[in-house]
């Protein structure tokens, strides 16, 4: 009998688990389609961007542009009770060595923290970019209005400031709006130095680079596919894990991956008809973006954007060639589609920062039999552990087992060497950490 009423309450933990939160559906239907649109119509009316363009004028260049983003974040502060810490962070370049800067200058980012009420620390980052471009990058002069890229990207990350400002969380979030990009991707290099620097526990960069395109360059009209850009492990990795990786697999299981498997996640439980879609690749092929910088120095990182790209809108002087209307103006955006990416972001963050964190070791063994071991440390805030294992050709966690108050557990009939395995966090509410892939094992 007793056995009968611990399979009932196992079974009823599990269903609970799995459960959804009504938070995050609220969060979804707060996200602004007239918020983007006005806010990326703003930012093209500051006519362009460069990184290297007018600091001193209020109307035109990204002095001009970086000021105002500033603005609206201290304004979305005061909404919430000075919730935020509103700040600049900036780095000096200077045009000796670098063949896309034309001349010395600050590269300026605006940051806005949002601190957890558990673990101010631990922070998950939504980024955008600030500057745009005109056909050749060192043309700091001419209109460059940037509405897709990347005036969507940064006004997709106010708006979840405005959204998610309303609500407490346990972990810190941040939302920053990042420059030189186009030039070499100098603002997120700075940040990451600056986060390295003070120590910051970062959860993941989400990095929005061009989130309002919907009709791409091969005819296709998508306006519900999206692509999750992430590179398969860390570049610091040691050479004891490379070489371990040889023997217990693992090629496509670093932070990043696993990054991009929870919002892959996260986005089909609760936004079913979005389509989102894994790219085994850091970035677009030869292309790069702010989310790299960070990878570079060993935090999780992924890049989300529009599915179908238009290249006669990016990196291109506004003009009219054989009947093609050239540049990257306001009419192109699709603001419905740079709503649901927002969401996408808001959804996940939300998710992550109300997650425990996940385990830092996790061990497994069962070489040689029918079972597979897992062991893996106590996390404080989770209720219980997902153990999730998977084809090693699948490119998800397929299969899931919930287990409670216990740090390790058995897979019975589970054979180690045709699965990838991995345990995440779980607090009573259901929010689950990222998965973590196994870093020992058990002798």
């Amino acid at each position: 009998m007793k056995n009968i009423f611990t399979l009932i309450l196992a079974t009823f933990s599990l269903v609970a688990t799995a459960q959804t939160n009504q938070k995050i559906y609220d969060i979804i239907d707060h996200i602004s389609e007239e918020r983007i649109r006005q806010d990326v119509k703003t930012l093209t009316e500051f006519g362009t961007r460069n990184t290297f363009s007018d600091t001193v004028s209020n109307t035109r260049g990204i002095g001009a542009a970086r000021r105002w983003i500033k603005t609206e974040f201290e304004t979305i502060s005061k909404n919430c009770n000075n919730c935020l810490n509103v700040f600049y962070q900036k780095d000096f370049v200077t045009k000796a060595g670098n063949r896309r800067v034309p001349h010395d200058a600050w590269v300026v980012n605006v940051v806005a923290i949002q601190k957890g009420t558990k673990y101010p620390n631990r922070y998950i980052i939504m980024s955008g970019d600030i500057d745009s471009r005109a056909s050749d990058t060192m043309d700091f002069t001419t209109d460059a209005p940037g509405a897709n890229d990347n005036a969507s990207g940064m006004a997709g990350a106010i708006e979840a400031a405005r959204v998610l400002s309303q609500y407490e969380f346990e972990s810190s979030i941040i939302y920053v709006g990042l420059s030189g990009e186009e030039q070499g991707l100098f603002g997120g290099a700075g940040l990451a130095a600056y986060a390295k620097d003070k120590g910051w526990d970062i959860i993941g960069i989400l990095n929005n680079d061009m989130i309002g395109n919907i009709k791409g360059v091969d005819g296709v009209i998508d306006n519900r596919t999206f692509r999750i850009f992430s590179e398969p492990v860390p570049p610091n990795e040691t050479e004891r894990q490379r070489n371990a990786r040889r023997f217990y697999g693992g090629e496509v299981d670093g932070v990043s991956r696993q990054l991009a498997r929870y919002i892959h996640k996260t986005t089909k439980t609760y936004m079913p008809e979005m389509n989102p879609m894994m790219v085994y690749r850091l970035d677009r092929f030869g292309r790069g973006g702010h989310h790299r910088p960070f990878n570079d120095l060993g935090f999780p990182g992924i890049r989300i954007m529009e599915a179908h790209e238009n290249y006669t809108q990016q990196h291109q002087d506004i003009r009219t060639e054989n009947g093609i209307n050239y540049g990257d103006t306001f009419e192109h955006v699709n603001f419905g589609y740079a709503k649901k990416l927002t969401a996408v972001n808001a959804i996940n963050m939300a998710s992550l920062a109300s997650a425990p964190s996940a385990p830092t070791k996790v061990a497994i063994g069962g070489i040689v039999e029918a079972s597979a071991k897992l062991k893996w440390n106590a996390v404080d805030g989770a209720k219980g552990y997902k153990i999730y294992w998977r084809d090693t050709t699948s490119p998800t966690w397929d299969h899931s087992r919930y287990v409670e108050n216990v740090t390790e557990f058995t897979l019975k009939g589970i054979v180690i060497d045709n699965f990838y395995f991995g345990i995440a966090s779980v607090d009573e509410e259901g929010f689950e950490s990222v998965v973590v892939f196994p870093n020992e094992i058990i002798r």
